[in-house]
């Protein structure tokens, strides 16, 4: 997507602000919250600390208590 801000100046001509649409808003949000959970994911998968089981192990452990 292209996105097409809009500058608010001061009197003197200096960017104070941005305006872009709604689409284009939503557009940055949905990129960023994308960007986040890479970001988790890529966390924990390099967190060598955690022990994991495969699922099916794990409910059957649940069943024998």
């Amino acid at each position: 997507m292209t996105l097409n801000p809009q500058f608010v100046t001061d009197k003197k001509g200096k960017k104070k602000a941005v305006q872009i649409s709604l689409k284009e808003y939503k557009y940055l949000i949905e990129e960023l919250e994308m960007k986040e959970d890479i970001m988790l994911y890529e966390s924990v998968k390099a967190d060598k600390k955690e022990n994991y089981i495969p699922l099916k192990v794990y409910l059957n452990k649940r069943k024998e208590k």
